[in-house]
């Protein structure tokens, strides 16, 4: 079993993969929140030891475990590697971060749970687009009651890439795809809001020619009167609205995307004073459905160092009965969203609405 109190005073951190995000996000993030990558699973050893210059350079991820005193295990490469490696970690006793999606399916997710109660170790998923600003300003707008029952909820992430980029993204054979990547976060989202869906109804398809995965989707879903949309597309270059709300009381509607993507790809880092503020106006406006009057709503400031601000606080807990600590995104949440995964894959693919468990 890691060291809790290691972990709870400067956790030493092993990460594997250095693109983009390993090195962009995962780093800056877990060094900004108090702890340090002590070793790094790369080929890049040039630009691990530019950015990383007390870390490790490994040849592989057996390397990284031997590792004396490493408390905690963080994933960060391609889809298709993140069950098989993840299990290992675990194996070895080790706290585990992995980055979205926690496996390729909920099986590989129930192999991850049950190995993480075994060794009696954290298992997190980094679902950072949490701790965003505006899904953060919609939670707060939700949470204030002045929509009143949600009726309709809509959710989009458009983008304009008509390139194909050579990724592996955009390969099956690494789990790619733009259902497992935009999609995670967005059906992350619409369960946090408003838990598993009854039933769902997908179109999951390419836009681009020669695409060779899903690079657009639709998934509409009901979760008792309430409908929810989760939209996703590659060739829009008119993104439109992010997200839009309409309750028994009112409207809300969001254009605005979170800055900490964009700053982080410029080069800088969760410490600086800027890191996640939003932009002016950002935070959307209410209609009020009984007068039509509009009103802007204040934006919240997106944080996703307070993912791993909750990591390194869980993992330096010694839990009742030295139980496993409490992550800050349970393994079991990322399940679901897997759940919800393959249920619209199946609907997607025989082209009718598939009920989920708890529907009739």
């Amino acid at each position: 079993m890691a060291d809790g109190l290691a972990a709870g005073n400067g956790a030493k951190v092993g990460l594997v993969g250095f693109g983009l995000a390993g090195r962009v996000f995962h780093a800056p993030l877990i060094r900004a929140s108090g702890m340090q990558v002590v070793g790094v699973v790369s080929r890049q050893r040039d630009a691990v030891s530019a950015a990383l210059p007390a870390a490790s350079v490994m040849p592989d991820l057996g390397a990284l475990l031997s590792q004396p005193g490493l408390d905690l295990v963080v994933i960060a490469t391609p889809n298709d590697q993140h069950e098989a490696q993840a299990l290992a970690a675990l194996a070895a006793g080790k706290h585990v971060v992995v980055d979205k999606p926690l496996a390729l399916s909920s099986a590989g997710a129930d192999l991850l749970i049950r190995a993480a109660a075994e060794s009696g170790v954290m298992l997190s998923v980094f679902h950072n687009r949490r701790w965003d600003s505006n899904f953060r300003t919609l939670k707060r707008v939700l949470e204030a009651g002045t929509l009143g029952a949600v009726q309709g909820f809509e959710a989009r992430w458009n983008r304009y890439r008509p390139k194909l980029p050579d990724r592996w993204r955009e390969s099956a054979a690494h789990g790619g795809g733009l259902l497992f990547d935009l999609g995670t976060h967005l059906i992350d989202q619409a369960l946090q809001l408003f838990g598993m869906p009854d039933w769902l109804q997908a179109d999951i398809h390419a836009q681009r020619a020669g695409a060779t995965v899903d690079d657009a989707f639709e998934l509409r879903m009901g979760k008792g009167r309430a409908r929810i949309v989760l939209g996703a597309a590659s060739l829009a270059a008119e993104p439109g609205p992010r997200y839009r709300v309409h309750g028994e009381l009112g409207s809300y509607t969001s254009d605005s995307n979170d800055p900490q993507e964009d700053q982080a790809r410029a080069g800088m880092l969760p410490a600086d004073a800027a890191f996640g503020l939003p932009v002016q106006h950002a935070g959307g406006h209410i209609v009020d459905g009984a007068s039509g009057q509009s009103r802007s709503v204040p934006a919240e400031r997106g944080c996703w160092v307070d993912y791993y601000r909750a990591v390194r606080l869980a993992i330096g807990q010694r839990g009742v009965a030295r139980e496993p600590p409490v992550p800050p995104v349970p393994p079991e949440q990322a399940r679901q969203v897997l759940q919800v995964i393959e249920a619209a894959r199946q609907s997607s693919q025989r082209g009718m609405r598939v009920w989920l468990d708890g529907g009739t």
